[in-house]
């Protein structure tokens, strides 16, 4: 009798059922896994951080593109917005164009035609030269301390470095640098010591601009130089820098040793250069010292018979209200030119080209 086959085991059919599922899944997660490495990488930044680095609102940026078009050239899969690099630079025009205070539509407008411009391979125009007034002044004003509060440094250095070209030095420092100094330390200290990064960042630009602006080199001269030192403790010198750029665009020759120099340094300074006038800056009355003041001042230097001894120029605010015979007390940066220019009559009387 021939053998009957055996009968198909249940459990086992049911295994091999699993396996083909467990295979066919496998399979299918293989292939979305292929399909989403072979997919092109996405490219440009998201909304979230492109205000984030800009210093805005997403919706602002939303409105932006809704308004003006001033949107990404493109969007990802489930409608994503992804700037690029070319979209990031027209929406950064836009941002440095709004904090001179143009309407947000005439700023669109001019970002706009900077994108055409640079994708045709054109140079940009420069701006026109803008009149010195007052609402001209307060704009670019509020428009470098916006730019400095959102930590946009390209556009603090651009603003900065075209008051100086449009301006002047003179005019750049007393009407658009120094009271930006004072708005945005006004808001540290009302905010509760924040924005310290803010007046950092500022003031760091600002000497950035200042240094530019210098003469490049000191003519040789057997005139004696000019000593620019702020008094022990003193930390602020931006002032002081601006008067040494100043008095290099007059060709007064000078030796600048910059914040918080110690008594014994000055004192060594003097005696050893002779200077005729010798400047000593404190912003803050604590730092103001009468007693340094009044040494430099009785200072001699040179053989017998032929001493010489300096002028002592008391600048800054410090020195409110306090004074030694005979020291200069300007008030302003031209009174300082004016009063260290009767000091030097070799060199010219007003101020340079800035």
């Amino acid at each position: 009798m021939d053998e009957e086959p055996d009968a198909p085991n249940t459990a086992d059919a049911q295994d091999d059922a699993r396996d083909r599922d467990v295979r066919d899944r496998d399979a299918r997660d293989a292939g979305g896994r292929d399909a989403r490495s072979a997919a092109p990488p996405e490219v440009g930044v998201t909304t979230g951080a492109l205000a984030r680095r800009l210093g805005v609102s997403p919706t602002t940026l939303r409105s932006w593109d809704r308004r003006y078009g001033l949107g990404p050239a493109q969007r990802s899969t489930g409608h994503h917005r992804r700037w690029t690099a070319q979209d990031v630079a027209v929406v950064e025009e836009m941002c440095r164009l709004t904090t001179t205070g143009l309407p947000p539509a005439e700023a669109a407008r001019i970002a706009g035609k900077r994108l055409e411009t640079e994708s045709a391979g054109l140079p940009r125009p420069r701006p026109a030269p803008e009149p010195v007034s007052a609402a001209t002044l307060e704009r670019r004003c509020r428009g470098i301390s916006r730019a400095a509060t959102r930590m946009d440094a390209p556009t603090v250095q651009n603003l900065l470095t075209e008051a100086v070209d449009r301006y002047g030095l003179v005019s750049a420092w007393q009407d658009v640098m120094a009271p930006v100094l004072h708005a945005v330390g006004r808001k540290w200290e009302e905010a509760g010591d924040r924005y310290v990064e803010v007046e950092h960042l500022l003031s760091w630009h600002v000497s950035r601009t200042l240094h530019r602006a210098a003469a490049p080199t000191e003519p040789t001269t057997a005139v004696p130089p000019l000593v620019l030192a702020c008094v022990p403790a003193e930390q602020h010198v931006l002032a002081l820098e601006a008067l040494s750029v100043g008095l290099g665009q007059l060709g007064v020759p000078q030796r600048m040793f910059g914040a918080a120099v110690p008594v014994e340094a000055v004192s060594a300074a003097v005696r050893r250069i002779g200077p005729r006038v010798v400047v000593l800056w404190a912003q803050a009355r604590s730092t103001a010292s009468l007693p340094l003041a009044r040494h430099l001042a009785e200072t001699r230097w040179g053989v017998r018979g032929a001493r010489g001894k300096p002028a002592v120029m008391l600048a800054g605010p410090g020195w409110a209200g306090r004074g030694v015979r005979g020291a200069l007390h300007p008030a302003t940066l031209p009174q300082a030119l004016d009063q260290i220019g009767r000091h030097y009559p070799e060199v010219s009387p007003g101020p340079g080209p800035a």
